[in-house]
């Protein structure tokens, strides 16, 4: 199999590097200073125990590599903002042998948020979800870092819907164990990425608020999972516990330190501190907010997260911008109506 990393980042980066490493054919795709970096100086993924420099080939569209194989397999890794983009640019590929990769070839979403499957689906027939719990940073051009030790990740790998047949899924959850990942593959993986949907929503605290510390970020923190958890109970849609995702972690994946990188915070934080003019909160807070009306379940703590971390990456503001006690204010203000 040949893995096409639709989104080298943080995620399609680090498991794209750790692919490469145990032997497996990877193409990335990257754009501007990123892809002059990846091609100059290859993909160099830096980890608690060193740094590893894989070369492997780069291009920055379908185009470039023209007729697809019938064994290519898509990595989707982009943010969800950018997900219709990318596989309308993939899905009318042609394949060897007929056909277009919507019609033959398996994508397999490692991203955050519950929308993308069903996104993938209306253009692609072989989908896969893939819940992703990969501690990485996007550090700067060629060059990812990821901090999970021993294992650098653990992705639960379930077809969309859950029972459809995918002929390559036990092939690639190999390819990922023998690539420093657990890949476990539940019947429905569903309920695992809405239970990291659930996690995910501090992301938004997190970016506008700077570390989660102290009384009054933390009760933020609560009180956005309160009303996710809330919604999703109103909507009847089932979700892996924390205790359960703990468990399935273990300590084979901690996060330990890793040389010359410091600490910095998740998905939505590094968006926001790379000036990125939009972000994901649409598809993680803004999904409670959306479940929320269809249920008739008010969401204002979700929403006000939503609406402020989109008007920072309007505006160009860095994380850290406003403080607790502001974003509480807008929520008080949100819930009078």
């Amino acid at each position: 199999m040949r893995y096409i990393v639709v989104g080298t980042g943080a995620v399609g980066g680090t498991v794209g590097a750790r692919l490469a490493g145990s032997g497996r054919e990877v193409v990335c795709v990257a754009r501007g200073a990123h892809r002059e970096a990846l091609e100059r100086d290859g993909l160099r993924l830096v980890t608690p125990e060193g740094e590893h420099v894989e070369r492997v080939r780069v291009v920055g569209g379908p185009e470039e590599l023209g007729e697809l194989r019938a064994d290519d397999v898509l990595l989707l890794a982009v943010k969800s903002q950018d997900t219709v983009a990318a596989l309308d640019a993939w899905a009318p590929r042609p394949v060897a042998g007929g056909g277009t990769a919507g019609e033959r070839l398996p994508v397999l979403c490692l991203q955050n948020g519950v929308a993308n499957e069903r996104t993938a689906l209306r253009r692609f027939a072989r989908v896969v979800g893939v819940c992703v719990w990969l501690p990485s940073t996007y550090l700067e051009a060629g060059v990812v870092g990821a901090g999970g030790d021993p294992l650098t990740g653990i992705l639960h790998l379930g077809t969309y819907p859950p029972g459809r047949p995918e002929p390559v899924l036990e092939a690639v959850a190999a390819d990922l164990r023998a690539s420093r990942f657990d890949a476990p593959l539940p019947a429905d993986v569903m309920p695992w990425k809405y239970g990291k949907l659930l996690d995910n929503l501090p992301n938004a605290i997190e970016a506008l608020t700077g570390p989660i510390e102290g009384p009054d970020a933390l009760a933020l923190v609560d009180e956005a999972r309160a009303e996710g958890i809330a919604v999703l109970e109103a909507a009847g849609i089932a979700t892996v516990g924390e205790e359960e995702a703990r468990a399935a972690r273990g300590e084979r994946m901690r996060l330990l330190p890793v040389p010359g990188v410091p600490r910095g915070g998740g998905s939505t934080w590094q968006s926001l501190k790379r000036g990125a003019a939009s972000v994901e909160a649409d598809w993680l807070n803004g999904e409670i907010v959306l479940l929320g009306r269809l249920h008739g379940i008010p969401a204002p703590v979700n929403e006000t997260l939503r609406t402020l971390v989109n008007e920072l990456a309007r505006t160009g503001g860095g994380p850290g911008a406003c403080t607790p006690a502001e974003v509480r204010e807008r929520i008080a203000t949100a819930a009078r109506g």
